[in-house]
């Protein structure tokens, strides 16, 4: 099957009034990937939502593979504070060190992303948050991007997460409705009023990208696309694509060297 990505470049995908809309490139085959999703929240509904959301949209992205999931064990059901999220990086790692083996990439099934550095450093193979991702595609249509998520704890968190990638307030509203992902996972009909209203709101101060941020929130951005008439991204959706882009990214080798020990030098070789 044709790759929708042509490596190291996302640039040219367009967007669809029912979120990601991609175009086909030939040239590049597109190797099955086995992809694993961690949740650091302990709610293991969420984590079986995300699972099946991303089955479903890896062969309507132009993307093929294997998708497992594996929900934190231990923590907050629903991570809504920065303690919760401090907890929250400690099971990340715990997740990946017993179930990352054997993946061609993680993605952090969480949106805001805890312990995503840490398992960068850790990990074999690409890590990618939800948040990062979602920063990543929606900046490359867009100026202005607006994030919105369920539970208005997170947007002072999601703020600080962008502020740290040099993103401003200015470059990225974000916005939470009331309910909290977990709460709209388990209802997501009732809130798509507000998550409509929130992307019609954003879009009228200017936002370009409009995100639909959390694994809670995972399917949801055509039926708020349809009430709103805005274009949204599910952020589930940006991480299969970056994470993609990242697999079929050629490993960058080490320079050249002399006089090292054979030990080194078999270490730098991998």
């Amino acid at each position: 099957m044709p790759c929708p990505l042509s490596a190291g470049n996302l640039n040219a995908l367009p967007f669809g009034r029912d979120g990601l809309a991609f175009a086909q490139h030939s040239g590049m085959e597109c190797t099955p990937m086995k992809l694993l999703l961690i949740n650091g929240n302990t709610n293991a509904a969420i984590t079986d939502r995300a699972v099946a959301h991303a089955r479903a949209s890896l062969p309507r992205l132009g993307l093929s593979g294997e998708v497992t999931g594996v929900t934190a064990r231990f923590g907050a059901h629903y991570i809504a504070s920065r303690a919760a999220s401090a907890i929250a990086q400690h099971a990340v790692l715990d997740a990946l060190a017993e179930h990352g083996p054997g993946h061609d990439g993680i993605i952090i099934a969480c949106f805001g992303d805890p312990g995503l550095e840490a398992a960068k450093e850790l990990s074999a193979v690409p890590v990618m948050g939800m948040a990062e991702a979602s920063l990543t595609i929606g900046f490359r249509s867009a100026t202005r991007v607006a994030f919105i998520t369920g539970g208005a704890a997170w947007v002072p968190m999601l703020e600080e997460f962008c502020l740290v990638r040099g993103y401003s307030r200015e470059q990225v509203l974000v916005r939470a409705v009331a309910p909290d992902g977990g709460m709209i996972a388990a209802d997501p009909e009732g809130a798509i009023a507000l998550l409509a209203q929130a992307a019609r709101d954003a879009a009228a101060e200017g936002a370009g990208a409009v995100v639909l941020g959390g694994a809670g929130l995972a399917g949801l951005a055509p039926a708020v696309a349809k009430a709103s008439g805005i274009a949204v991204l599910d952020s589930l959706d940006c991480s299969l694509l970056a994470v993609a882009e990242a697999v079929a990214a050629p490993v960058p080798g080490h320079a050249p060297s002399t006089g090292l020990s054979p030990a080194l030098a078999a270490l730098l070789a991998g």
